[in-house]
């Protein structure tokens, strides 16, 4: 949760930008399996430092988000359409959102945990940007781990 007096300076020194290549992985996970704990998975045995989920559409029987500023998840049962998913992926810590909606259209949205039960499939489509990195730090203004970018060091 981000704390009510926490304030940005907007005098802060800009950011650095960091460009890289990309290369893409293509992948159908199939029903009864966990989206995140795939996702996790297929950054373990890939080795990714730096990647981004560039699409995501499927199905889903069991939702588990973590709402904006809640410290556990929330779970839904049904049928529901992934309609988006998006997020940096790294060996050094992920950060995905997911939506989806019900039958009715309703849409649901947050912080991707374990528990998300595909229904039918997941079309999931990672870009990989080898030259690069992302860690976690502490970041002082609010107190969260946050993604910091490296150029990854040569071996």
């Amino acid at each position: 949760m981000i704390p009510a007096n926490a304030q940005v300076k907007s005098d802060q020194v800009p950011v650095p930008v960091i460009g890289a290549s990309m290369q893409t992985y293509s992948v159908r996970l199939r029903s009864g399996q966990d989206l995140k704990k795939e996702i996790d998975a297929i950054v373990t045995q890939q080795r990714i430092g730096a990647g981004a989920v560039l699409t995501c559409v499927g199905s889903l029987t069991d939702v588990a988000l973590r709402l904006a500023n809640q410290d556990g998840p929330t779970v839904w049962r049904g049928h529901f359409e992934i309609v988006s998913l998006v997020g940096t992926l790294s060996m050094n810590g992920s950060h995905l959102h997911l939506s989806v909606s019900d039958s009715t259209g309703k849409t649901l949205g947050g912080h991707l945990v374990d528990g998300c039960t595909i229904y039918t499939t997941a079309e999931l489509v990672i870009g990989v940007m080898p030259e690069i990195d992302y860690v976690r730090e502490v970041d002082p203004a609010f107190g969260y781990k946050e993604l910091v970018v490296r150029k990854r060091k040569k071996k």
